[in-house]
């Protein structure tokens, strides 16, 4: 993706940009009014999750899987609440799922000392020097999850990218192909949990 194009939708998605790194979003306010467009979410608990809704692409690439634990597990149940509160369907809960297991394994991650990646935390590495809110903020799920939503739904035809170019808009990663290889067991724990 050309430079001039990447900073067109990076000011689309209500991020700013800066030495080519993605400064964070301008707006914090996660509780405003979502499009009607955007209200897909499944209300019925006993209906089934169409395979084809949360992949519609199709996977790209080999896939990558890793077996959860309990705090993993409850940070997929929390996304999945924070996308429902959204007014976001499950394709919006697999691309979220999919960049936090890339970005954490879906672990909530504080500050890694020498290891961090300049001062990310969270679920989705998200940075409190790039305005994408306080730590305490950003390490809390449901709070991250809105964040990383907010900047998803800003993002024209998300909906028809493949998932890796999604999470990236939104992520501006050093590794944008990454993400593509948790696509199917993200949509594998939107299809399970979903109506849990």
């Amino acid at each position: 993706m050309n430079t001039i194009l990447r900073k067109s939708i990076l000011g689309i998605a209500g991020l700013t940009v800066a030495g080519g790194l993605a400064a964070g979003p301008l707006n914090h306010d996660t509780s405003s009014t979502t499009p009607a467009r955007d209200v897909a979410v499944t209300t019925q608990a006993t209906a089934k999750l169409d395979t084809a809704a949360l992949i519609p692409h199709g996977v790209q690439g080999t896939q990558s899987h890793i077996e959860l634990g309990d705090e993993q597990t409850a940070n997929v149940k929390a996304i999945i609440a924070a996308t429902k509160k959204a007014g976001m369907d499950e394709r919006a809960a697999v691309v979220s799922i999919a960049t936090a297991l890339q970005e954490s394994k879906l672990e909530n991650l504080g500050h890694l000392g020498d290891r961090n990646d300049h001062d990310s935390q969270g679920l989705f590495q998200q940075r409190p020097s790039s305005g994408w809110g306080t730590v305490e903020q950003i390490t809390d799920p449901e709070y991250s999850t809105l964040a990383f939503l907010k900047g998803l739904k800003q993002v024209d035809g998300w909906r028809d990218m493949p998932l890796t170019v999604a999470a990236q808009t939104v992520q501006v990663s050093a590794y944008p192909d990454h993400y593509a290889q948790w696509e199917q067991q993200a949509a594998d724990l939107v299809a399970q949990h979903w109506n849990s």
